[in-house]
């Protein structure tokens, strides 16, 4: 048996895989955001010797596949528990690992536990999850989550105060505002409800309830309430995993990599088709990244077909290995979008995209699609304005350098 017969059908997607013996046993349990690269690595560089020990018993390969890589973490977590692979609890016991638990209260909390202390205080907990075997991952998690679907983190003898102000939490949307009664009882538990379905794997379920309150709100003219909901779907739709799993991780010391936020902007600059040109910019944690931009110049399009021409743009792009974005800007309306999107799909990639168009008048900026909580439309706008500027300056330079041949 080649060891190329256990990763050599895996897909290219995040997901969890489950490492089997001779006996069929479950040995070992590991998340990926890349399945096959993953698990190829194990067989394809040497390790320590107590990877090289798992990889000897190693006989079988399954894996199931996730939408993203934060949901590989949870669903890594349930399996760990449900079967207790010796290689993820060797050398370290149930009472040093992390759990994320949801609190007895009126208005239940989301908090961090150790397993020594749930044996202690079970009591006081209604849903526990994990183990998790990183504590960077899972509270990196519990933010992404967090962003989708805002809860307490005020114990009940905060709450009992009369004079609470809004806490700091409740103004950039983390917290629903429990600590000044903007939220009723009934509604919270709700959200409680959704924390629980997405800890339990069942985000198409959440997202099925969620597209059915939003039209009931819709038909009963409330449209604020609609459109917060409408960015609760949007946020399952687009997770952006702001924390990515290391790929070279070894088995016993599973960890993520911190990447900044990464927004790439396209333009397109041409004169009747003559010189055509795109640009990409790239802003990292809402900051230009001079040395990540990048010029093309058009090749197989004719004529002015902006679309056909951010289609090739894209195209040559993700056939090259550079940093993954997490939003795509486009200079463009609701063509560009669709051909842009298109382009994604061939690419088996799920990018959360924007659009921005000037009005009528040419004086306002129309944005297409829901701005992440992490940037803004100041930003959006400036990244636009600086793609346009890059573009411009491409094509300008290309069309004097004709001028003189």
């Amino acid at each position: 048996m080649t060891k190329e017969i256990f990763y050599k059908n895996l897909p290219l997607t995040p997901g969890v895989y489950l490492m089997k013996n001779k006996k069929g046993e479950i040995i070992y349990v590991g998340k990926a955001g890349n399945l096959k690269r993953r698990v190829s690595s194990y067989f394809q560089r040497a390790g320590d010797w107590k990877t090289e020990k798992l990889v000897n018993e190693i006989k079988k390969i399954d894996y199931r596949k996730t939408d993203t890589a934060l949901e590989a973490l949870i669903l890594e977590a349930d399996l760990i528990k449900k079967y207790q692979p010796k290689y993820n609890v060797l050398e370290k016991d149930d009472r040093s690992f992390l759990y994320v638990v949801i609190t007895k209260e009126e208005f239940p909390r989301l908090v961090l536990a150790r397993g020594k202390d749930i044996k202690s205080e079970k009591d006081k907990y209604s849903k526990i999850y994990g183990p998790f075997v990183s504590a960077r991952s899972v509270r990196e998690a519990l933010k992404i989550i967090r962003r989708i679907f805002p809860w307490n983190t005020h114990d009940e003898n905060f709450l009992k105060q009369s004079n609470n102000r809004p806490c700091f939490d409740f103004q950039i949307g983390n917290c629903p505002g429990v600590c000044v009664g903007e939220i009723s009882k009934k509604d919270y538990q709700k959200t409680v409800k959704q924390i629980e379905l997405f800890f339990a794997g069942k985000k198409k379920k959440i997202i099925q309830a969620l597209n059915k309150e939003m039209k009931i709100k819709s038909r009963g003219l409330e449209f604020e309430a609609a459109e917060k909901i409408h960015r609760q779907i949007f946020g399952l739709q687009h997770i952006n995993d702001i924390a990515f799993i290391n790929e070279n991780q070894a088995p016993h010391s599973p960890f993520y990599i911190l990447h900044s936020t990464r927004i790439e902007g396209y333009d397109i600059s041409n004169i009747s088709g003559t010189s055509a040109v795109g640009s990409m910019v790239v802003f990292s944690n809402n900051k230009p990244d001079k040395n990540e931009y990048r010029k093309f110049k058009i090749k197989t399009v004719k004529g002015a077909n902006d679309v056909g021409m951010l289609k090739e743009v894209l195209t040559r792009r993700f056939k090259n290995n550079w940093p993954q974005p997490q939003l795509i800007l486009i200079d463009g309306g609701v063509g560009q979008i669709n051909s842009a999107r298109k382009v994604l799909k061939e690419f088996n990639l799920k990018i959360p995209m924007l659009g921005i168009v000037k009005g009528p008048q040419r004086k306002n900026n129309f944005i297409i699609g829901n701005i992440p909580s992490w940037t803004d439309r100041k930003t959006l706008i400036q990244i636009r304005d600086e793609a346009h500027r890059f573009a411009i300056s491409y094509h300008k330079n290309l069309r004097s350098k004709q001028s003189l041949t």
